[in-house]
């Protein structure tokens, strides 16, 4: 595949991922970014895109050193984006929105800030792994960035108080199925009324063994 067609790829697949999300009510508004890694750079959501009505040739794309090369003005979390790139050379996409369940759960109380959410559900455990909590910075925050890049090699995604879910993973698709089911834990954990009982160390260790979950 030609670095042009890879391109013209993954603007569809954005486009693709970021109206699904938002038809399912993952996203509102002009909330939420998707990014994808290139081989010369990024390709980024626009500021302030809706990603219910992408357009691909309206993708931002930035350069190696972060500079805007073409389409709409890149997401003010370029510099997050940037940092989970920089600190963990096997991720190629990451997803942020603001979810309902995950932006009420750092309004009413994590689990703990190392785990936002506890393991109580396998593909919880499989898919999505350890989110702790960043706490609160205005959206796009430096400091932020800053603390994600320490830990971009050992979770697959964080949650930002008041702000939603930042996941990344190998590809768009992937990304947005570990966003899926870190939401859907949020929501079960709501419904659950916080008082799930989490899965037990031996079916943790067999989850570790059978799946390698990083748990």
């Amino acid at each position: 595949m030609s670095r042009h067609t890879n391109e013209s790829a993954l603007r569809e697949e954005i486009c693709r991922i970021g109206a699904s999300l938002y038809q399912r009510g993952y996203t509102v508004g002009s909330a939420g970014n998707i990014s994808a890694r290139l081989e010369d750079g990024w390709l980024i959501t626009p500021t302030d895109a809706c990603l219910g009505f992408l357009d691909p040739a309206a993708i931002a794309k930035v350069d190696a050193a972060g500079e805007w090369v073409s389409g709409d003005k890149p997401s003010k979390t370029l510099v997050l984006h940037r940092a989970i790139y920089d600190n963990n050379p096997e991720m190629h996409a990451v997803v942020h929105t603001h979810s309902t369940h995950l932006v009420s759960l750092t309004i009413n109380g994590v689990y703990s800030e190392q785990d936002v959410l506890p393991p109580i559900t396998p593909y919880y455990v499989m898919k999505v792994g350890h989110i702790p909590l960043i706490r609160y910075a205005r959206p796009g925050a430096p400091e932020v960035a800053e603390q994600v890049a320490k830990i971009a090699t050992q979770v697959r995604g964080v949650l930002l108080e008041r702000l939603g879910p930042v996941v990344w993973e190998s590809s768009v698709s992937k990304a947005a199925f570990a966003l899926e089911e870190l939401e859907e834990t949020a929501k079960l954990w709501h419904l659950a009324g916080g008082r799930a009982t989490p899965l037990e160390e031996p079916a943790l260790q067999d989850l570790r063994a059978t799946f390698k979950a990083r748990w």
